[in-house]
């Protein structure tokens, strides 16, 4: 397979850094991608690994990464790189994990460390936290303490090299003046004009009158923005509320719908708030349009197999919740519905990586559709900034104690604890060293193994929703939606010139219909 112009010359730009000096130096062995989702970054590193083999410079390679569909996509890449298993049994040249197996894994696999040279993939390196030691969470302690010192060379992967909670990502390194500082760069706009990632076009849904009573008192809102602004309601409520699901979904339908007019291979996906939240989904879905879809959450024994029979399917739409955000390879979903409760930027980018890897199909836009919450549509009209300004620096955290959480996140874990079930392959919460944003991570899986209650999961909600701040927990409270909706196609930042004109995709239509009846 023919590489794009940016994996050869990341690359080319990774082998030169490791083969440019005698000195064995921690800086020099590591080296930190940073490309756009979408981009092809399993591609580039599965080429890179067998090419540092062939130069004789590594015997072995281990992969990590956050979930077990994409481990599985880096075990299959790297074994049709070297034309062996990479399932590490008897003869094989290495294994992908998940990060969540870091810190079960036995001595036998350590010792690989001091009796081969290891080349070791991080995929997604923004889940593991930590410049030392005392800052490190319970996936970046194992990577600092022990692979940073006895892996032969390493390679971080993100398309988001930053963490909601500020603190620094381990093995990376920063400017004087907190900044990351990356090996490669290959942004979202640089893939758009090398034809490599889609074009997004994002649709904010919104309505002009919400009525919110309490305590037999009314206010009335006339959008979301102010709704939200006033601590009216936490997100969570609206993006549970039934009418809301159901004005982002019809658009969102009504666009796939198009789409597979000419694309008969285009799926959609919509990423819901919880377990319970993803069913309904899928009976309005069933009942209002007459689609059937398929969920895959946390539940499942085998979610990734799900993924996969999904990914080679023509089925039109995948409820998820938790399982395809980051890293998981789809290509053919081209919309998507942004319905969770979580608005972290990093998880708004995730998502919509979702639908930027272009395929050799015809009609090769893609969308995301959700409502018009404030943070949200600020995401969307920078979404071509490869690092945002608001999420540029870190906080470099200089301690000999470990990180100690604050009593409204230690309440929010206990309650997620004692309501839900934590399957085997997810990472149990240790408070003491990890950070907010692991918690809140954690407390979403939770949440999507089995919806909370109002009266019972509350704090989690709110925490992961990031309106901890709203306190919503009396009986005589109620919101009524009940103004007109109405849609606004939000303006992307630099990428006027890649959109394409309504009557060039009419003449791209035409042209399709023409090769289908020849």
């Amino acid at each position: 397979m023919k590489l794009r112009s940016w994996q050869s010359k990341c690359i080319n730009s990774a082998i030169s850094k490791f083969t440019s000096s005698t000195n064995s130096s921690d800086l020099k062995k590591h080296f930190l991608a940073l490309a756009t989702p979408g981009a092809g970054k399993t591609i580039m590193a599965a080429t890179l690994a067998r090419k540092m083999y062939e130069l004789g410079l590594i015997d072995l390679v281990l992969c990590f990464s956050p979930s077990s569909i994409v481990s599985s996509d880096f075990s299959d890449e790297l074994t049709a790189q070297f034309k062996t298993e990479f399932n590490g049994k008897v003869g094989s040249l290495g294994d992908a994990f998940t990060y969540q197996k870091l810190g079960t894994l036995d001595n036998d696999t350590w010792k690989l460390f001091d009796r081969f040279r290891v080349f070791v993939i991080f995929d997604e390196i923004h889940h593991c936290a930590g410049s030392s030691t005392h800052d490190a969470n319970a996936w970046g302690a194992p990577i600092i303490e022990i692979i940073r010192e006895r892996a032969a060379y390493s390679i971080a992967l993100t398309g988001t090299p930053w963490r909601s909670d500020s603190l620094p990502i381990a093995l990376s390194t920063y400017c004087e003046d907190n900044m990351i500082q990356c090996d490669y760069v290959y942004g979202l706009k640089q893939a758009i004009a090398d034809d490599v990632c889609r074009v997004p076009q994002v649709i904010a849904v919104d309505n002009n009158k919400i009525v919110v009573t309490k305590n037999k008192k009314q206010k009335v809102f006339k959008s979301f923005n102010t709704l939200l602004s006033a601590k009216a309601t936490s997100y969570s409520h609206i993006v549970l509320n039934e009418t809301v699901n159901e004005q982002v979904l019809s658009r969102a339908i009504n666009k796939l719908n198009e789409l597979r007019k000419i694309n008969r291979n285009a799926g959609g996906l919509v990423v819901a708030s919880s377990i319970e939240h993803a069913e309904d989904i899928k009976l309005l879905i069933l009942k209002k349009y007459g689609k059937v879809s398929v969920v895959v959450t946390t539940n499942e024994i085998r979610p990734s197999d799900k993924i996969k029979d999904f990914r080679n399917s023509c089925d039109e739409w995948l409820i998820s919740v938790g399982m395809v955000s980051e890293g998981t390879n789809i290509p053919r979903l081209q919309v998507c519905c942004n319905l969770t409760n979580v608005t972290t930027e990093m998880y708004f980018r995730q998502i919509f990586g979702r639908v930027l890897r272009k395929t050799g199909a015809p009609n090769q836009e893609a969308y995301m559709f959700m409502p018009a919450e404030p943070k949200l549509v600020s995401y969307a009209r920078r979404m071509v900034q490869d690092i945002p300004d608001e999420v540029a620096k870190v906080k470099i955290v200089k301690m000999n104690e470990e990180i100690i959480t604050n009593a409204e996140e230690l309440t929010a874990v206990k309650t997620a604890r004692n309501n839900t079930h934590i399957l085997p392959e997810k990472h149990e919460v240790t408070v003491g060293n990890q950070s907010v944003e692991d918690i809140q991570r954690q407390i979403q899986i939770m949440l999507s193994n089995s919806y909370l209650g109002e009266s019972e999961g509350t704090q989690a909600k709110e925490l992961s929703s990031n309106h901890s701040g709203t306190n919503i927990t009396e009986a005589k409270w109620s919101m009524g939606i009940v103004g007109k909706y109405r849609q606004e196609t939000l303006k992307v930042a630099d990428i006027e010139p890649f959109l394409i004109s309504k009557a060039s995709k009419a003449k791209l239509a035409e042209l399709n219909q023409q090769l289908k009846q020849g």
